[in-house]
């Protein structure tokens, strides 16, 4: 029989148990939903700065509007999901694409593309459409604050598990 340090008394002839498996914050925040809400408020935080740099730049002449596509960003996340499922407890990675990577410490990097053409490039040479741009702020906003909620909700759930409420 073995005790662990912070049960305080032992029963005679118990031992000091020395393999008490730990757990660190870390393996709560790679588990579940967490790890993967975290990533999408990253994305969309990082396309929310890309969108808003094309509403600035909508009369610049010449101006080839840029984009990072959730679809691309959910076919990673799904690749993601898949992986870290066949190997519980490693952490989230995302696929590196074309428009994303992550970094050595787990951030996301973003590389915007240039859109193409809709087959309509206007007199002054750009591609952009403020109604389209809208239309994804729109969405855009809508997906942040879904995420964040969610994610408040898991830390809320921690918060009571960890107090010991129901």
């Amino acid at each position: 029989m073995c005790v662990w340090p912070a049960v305080g008394r032992s029963a005679p002839g118990a031992r000091l148990c020395r393999d008490k498996p730990k757990m660190y914050l870390s393996d709560i925040t790679n588990r579940g939903n967490i790890a993967v809400l975290g990533k999408l408020m990253a994305f969309a935080e990082a396309r929310q700065k890309m969108l808003a740099e094309n509403i600035a730049n909508i009369d610049m002449p010449g101006y080839k509007t840029k984009q990072l596509d959730p679809k691309v960003f959910q076919a990673a996340m799904r690749r993601a999901i898949d992986e870290r499922s066949t190997h519980p407890g490693a952490p989230l990675k995302l696929p590196a694409t074309g428009q994303f990577h992550e970094d050595e410490l787990g951030h996301l990097v973003v590389t915007p593309v240039t859109e193409p053409a809709q087959n309509i490039l206007f007199h002054d040479r750009t591609n952009a459409r403020i109604e389209t741009l809208m239309a994804q702020v729109a969405e855009n906003v809508m997906m942040y604050n879904l995420a964040s909620q969610l994610l408040k909700n898991s830390f809320d759930g921690l918060k009571t598990a960890i107090r010991g409420q129901i």
